[in-house]
């Protein structure tokens, strides 16, 4: 396993070791052992999410103010643009975001800690994306971000407007929002 990190401290991507040949590949997406070695974070998974969505759709910015989730995150089917934003008051990286390109050919995954907000969005015909989380889905601690808050300024790659939930498009700006301190 080969962990980077990326230009927003804590946030990581892990590339597994993929065995291929002509009748496929292998790779073990997730040992704890290996996990905690390579990245130096011992984290209990307790759920796992998985999600179809088509082109352009936009998940996102979402978090947990109580009861947050740390997530690690992978495509297993199209590609997908990431992104992770420090939501942390007391961060020096409050504020900023990162984004990692994440597909079914690359095989990346991308850890994403508490006190992030995390949203994607689908860059080819649909993706089906999978979430480990480190806490439970707490519907009454669910925030969301505006995933075009004019503070972030994200570069979703976009051509045209996303497709979004109702939730989605009601998020707040990052001044209204709920964060960690």
């Amino acid at each position: 396993m080969n962990v980077i990190q990326t230009e927003l401290p804590g946030v990581l991507i892990i590339e597994p070791k993929v065995f291929g040949d002509e009748r496929g590949f292998f790779y073990e997406s997730f040992n704890a052992k290996a996990f905690e070695e390579a990245t130096g974070l011992s984290k209990q998974f307790v759920q796992d999410n998985h999600s179809r969505s088509a082109k352009n759709v936009l998940r996102g910015l979402h978090y947990q103010i109580e009861h947050p989730q740390g997530k690690l995150v992978r495509v297993i089917a199209g590609d997908v643009l990431d992104v992770a934003v420090d939501i942390r008051r007391s961060s020096p990286n409050f504020g900023r975001w990162a984004s990692v390109r994440l597909s079914a050919e690359n095989n990346r995954q991308l850890w994403i800690p508490e006190g992030f907000a995390h949203g994607f969005v689908v860059l080819s015909k649909f993706a089906e994306f999978l979430y480990k989380t480190t806490d439970y889905y707490t519907p009454s601690a669910e925030r969301c971000i505006r995933w075009d808050d004019q503070t972030l300024a994200i570069d979703w790659q976009l051509q045209g407007l996303p497709t979004l939930s109702t939730k989605d498009q009601n998020g707040k700006s990052l001044k209204e929002a709920d964060l960690f301190p």
